[in-house]
């Protein structure tokens, strides 16, 4: 369906707020009419999928087992930048890469904190919480949002005065889609420094990468802020065979907010393990740097960040832990023989460090809950392109293996990486709060008590709703 397809008009609504702000990103979208016309089909309505870059793991954007209509926000990407202020309007239908561009044609020293992946949209991803190569010194996007735009369940179009701070809390970190459409928000930018260096090291099990992996979960998220040490780890044909055997590459691929001068001190006092020298640093601007960490080639020009289509893998499947405790040595050698078991290049973890200034921030401030005492994310992936159940399944036991080496009541799971194997709602019918905090918990922790009680306030007939949205108590 799309948007505003045989609705007409939908009565006389209008911005709740009289502010301008909101009227110029509310009023002139057909976002409203979808949601009366939806609302007002049926007796429980036709359930609304809301898309903005379509990366949802489990396609909860746009596909469903009972009838929907999409929304789709693409065409609702306008960004304007206040450099005075240090602020941006951002519309949710705008990818990362078109807001990375945009920041940057008005400035070489101010940035947002979000997602490496230019492609993704900027509904799901900042409502969901937005972690990115700058996070440990500027927090996640859900920390830098000020100000939004919503269309409730009634059609009615709300800033952050008229939703109430409640509502404004939930669509920061418990995802826009469970409360209404989010049309926009408003964010703060953040300074950084006119260089930046990048690197990629990677070394191998013949390079001590077993040991070198181990000992960067103790200073990971106690490093120096300005410095994000993320971890790539796959199994690849080793470079010292002739006989096709594999090994275990970990790839350090990395962003300090400063130069290299400064940065190789800290290295060779913190992680002299990994042996970075010089010649393996590049000094470029920040949104050079998101070039970098997109994988596009050295000197490929900025424009490719407006480009909304992405590579598609004819199957995947991702999942998340997050690791409160240095995983010892015997249990990562666990996970090499889990990654050794499928074919080379289509595994993937990837190791994202916390600590730095994602400690200073209390864990019921936003939905998003996984502040301190968090060492770093796991995010496992598995791609493949003839339909087999052995890839779920392996994916499945290395979740499992790894549930020794984890967080603990709940084993927490990151919103942004949908995961529905840890529970999901009715398909039919209403869900309860018991049967919903079984992933609930895990995605919020102690955080899902309220996003429920804000649900119940905001849309007590559920009409937002899919596979993992935020029940009303009136659904028990």
């Amino acid at each position: 369906m799309l948007l505003g397809r045989k609705c007409g008009r939908a009565g006389n609504l209008r911005p709740v707020s009289r502010g301008r702000e909101v009227q110029s990103r509310g009023r002139e979208t057909p976002v409203p009419a979808a949601v009366f016309c939806g609302k007002n089909r049926g007796k429980h309505g036709t359930q609304i999928k809301v898309r903005s870059g379509g990366h949802d793991y489990e396609g909860l954007s746009y596909i469903s087992q009972t009838p929907f209509a999409v929304v789709d926000m693409r065409n609702l990407r306008t960004i304007s930048i206040d450099t005075r202020g240090n602020t941006a309007w951002i519309q949710t239908g705008a990818t990362l890469g078109e807001v990375y561009y945009t920041i940057a044609a008005t400035s070489r020293t101010l940035a947002f904190p979000a997602g490496v992946c230019p492609t993704v949209g900027v509904g799901g991803h900042f409502s969901g919480g937005g972690y990115g190569m700058i996070s440990r010194k500027h927090r996640i996007a859900v920390d830098n949002i000020i100000d939004a735009v919503i269309i409730n369940a009634d059609g009615q179009i709300l800033n952050r005065d008229s939703m109430g701070e409640d509502l404004f809390w939930a669509i920061r970190g418990g995802g826009g889609t469970s409360f209404g459409i989010v049309v926009a928000f408003k964010v703060n930018l953040v300074t950084i420094p006119e260089t930046v260096t990048v690197f990629n090291v990677s070394r191998t099990l013949e390079q001590n990468a077993t040991q070198i992996v181990h000992r960067w979960q103790y200073i990971s998220d106690k490093i120096d802020e300005n410095l994000l040490l993320r971890l790539f780890i796959s199994s690849v044909r080793s470079p010292a065979a002739s006989n096709g055997n594999r090994t275990i590459q970990a790839s350090f691929t990395s962003l300090y907010l400063g130069r290299v001068e400064d940065l190789l001190p800290i290295m060779e006092q913190k992680f002299p393990e990994l042996g970075l020298v010089e010649q393996d640093c590049i000094e470029m601007s920040w949104i050079e740097s998101t070039l970098f960490f997109a994988g596009f080639p050295n000197g490929s020009s900025l424009d490719v960040l407006l480009n909304r289509t992405q590579p598609n893998f004819a199957y995947f499947k991702g999942k998340s832990d997050y690791v409160r405790e240095p995983i010892p040595e015997y249990g990562l050698q666990g996970i090499w023989n889990y990654l050794n078991e499928e074919d080379e290049y289509q595994t993937q973890l990837q190791f994202s460090p916390y600590g730095g200034a994602l400690s200073t921030v209390s864990e019921s401030e936003t939905p998003f809950p996984h502040r301190s005492g968090n060492i770093f994310m796991i995010h496992y992936s598995v791609v493949w392109t003839t339909n087999s159940p052995r890839h779920i399944n392996w994916i499945r036991r290395l979740y499992s293996y790894m549930a020794t080496f984890v967080s603990k009541s709940p084993r927490a799971a990151y919103f942004n990486y949908r995961d529905l194997d840890i529970g999901r709602n009715n398909i039919e019918g209403n869900t309860s709060y018991k049967q919903a905090s079984v992933w609930g918990f895990k995605y919020f922790e102690i955080n899902f008590n309220r996003l429920v009680r804000v649900k119940t306030k905001v849309d007590p007939s559920n009409f937002f709703r899919n596979e993992q949205s935020i029940p009303p108590f009136s659904s028990n």
